[in-house]
């Protein structure tokens, strides 16, 4: 089994999660498989965005990322092939007891041993890897930076940015995650450099928007949408006509061939015919006509909670419960109501957002018996 270098140069959370984001590809560690970014990949009437698609990648082709590392060379993993039996073993939740059995070696307290054995060759192991970052941190001279596009015009040495000052920053302006709405723009000249960046993710490559259609999906992101759209073309994440009819994402691939892969300009096509919107929308249980309420500031990621759902970890344990206990043929997704957008002047989205949830709340009144959302308690000084 070959390893790639993309998979040594991996961070730890990478390969837990079995993939990396490279450019505008997600790449599957295991095997190396490229699903592109801002599309999106239909499975069997299911429509997957690509990072959700990678992880649907891995469980079908490798199941999972420590049955993919269980099967890797003793020379790799460090571990005998006993050693990857009992922790195969483990990882299933079998006891001490059932494993002895299973193995047929010594008694349950041979196992015990086994387990110690194991925990002790955890503590070594990360005893290196803190060493051996002390060492990396000892002959590194200066921190990696995010580098601005070649592109831009208002942008220097004076605003370099660190990868991780950019994450933490991200969550603190983007605090319901970089797809929801932008907290606030009044911030350093330095940081807009990565809420920009950020924010470009939004524009598909190699389509022509208009400026309506640009300043539609800029509003979603922050009232004072004029403003983003005057930094993104000043940073050089956008490009324009001068008389400013047509506006494209701009990168320094820009001049390459146009690829002839059928399947990739269908996918394409795809993705720009399916328009971003905001709404309201319901997951209902068929079988006792239970629902959950929910809003979203992109409808074209609702689908993607089947598979957070069929994974198990979706954060409503109530729906989870009876998904786990229905069935997925049981529940039905529908969008109850889009958020329409003035064309002009000033709209807050997230809040008009909030308004059109609560609506229908109010109207559907999804709790106790007829839903799964939780009514929110009323301050005893109300």
């Amino acid at each position: 089994m070959n390893i790639s270098e993309l998979f040594w140069s991996a961070s730890f959370d990478d390969l837990k999660c079995g993939y990396v984001q490279e450019n505008d590809h997600f790449v599957c560690l295991l095997c190396g498989e490229k699903i592109e970014k801002g599309l999106v990949y239909p499975v069997e009437g299911v429509l997957y965005e690509a990072e959700r698609y990678m992880r649907l990648h891995i469980d079908k082709v490798h199941q999972s990322v420590f049955d993919y590392l269980t099967q890797l060379d003793k020379k790799i993993t460090g571990l005998t092939e006993h050693q990857t039996r009992l922790i195969k073993l483990f990882h299933l939740g079998k006891s001490d007891g059932d494993v002895q059995k299973e193995l047929g070696i010594g008694s349950a307290s041979t196992i015990r041993n086994h387990r110690f054995a194991l925990k002790e060759k955890e503590r070594q192991a990360k005893v290196y890897l803190v060493m051996m970052e002390l060492l990396k941190e000892k002959n590194k001279h200066e921190s990696t930076y995010l580098a601005p596009p070649k592109t831009a015009k208002m942008v220097d040495d004076r605003y370099k940015v660190t990868q991780e000052a950019s994450v933490r920053l991200l969550k603190t302006l983007f605090p319901e995650g970089t797809e929801g709405p932008l907290k606030t723009f009044s911030i350093k000249e330095k940081n807009k450099l990565v809420v920009l960046q950020e924010i470009a993710k939004r524009f598909l490559g190699g389509q022509i928007y208009t400026e309506k259609e640009i300043n539609q999906i800029l509003k979603l992101v922050y009232h004072d949408f004029a403003t983003l759209r005057r930094y993104l073309i000043e940073y050089g994440f956008l490009d324009r006509t001068p008389e400013g009819s047509k506006y494209w994402l701009r990168n320094d691939s820009e001049h390459k061939e146009e690829t002839t892969m059928d399947r990739k300009q269908e996918l394409k096509q795809q993705y720009k015919e399916t328009k971003i919107e905001a709404g309201v929308y319901q997951i209902k249980n068929t079988k006792n006509e239970k629902i959950l309420l929910e809003s979203t500031p992109n409808l074209k990621t609702i689908n993607g909670k089947r598979f957070t759902l069929d994974m198990g970890s979706y954060q409503n344990k109530l729906l989870q419960n009876e998904w786990t206990e229905f069935g997925a043929e049981a529940f039905v997704i529908q969008v109850l109501e889009i958020l329409e957008i003035p064309e002009e002047g000033y709209f807050d989205a997230k809040d008009g957002l909030r308004k059109l949830k609560e609506k229908w709340l109010e109207q559907l009144q999804p709790y106790g018996e007829r839903g799964y959302n939780i009514r929110k308690a009323i301050p005893r000084n109300a």
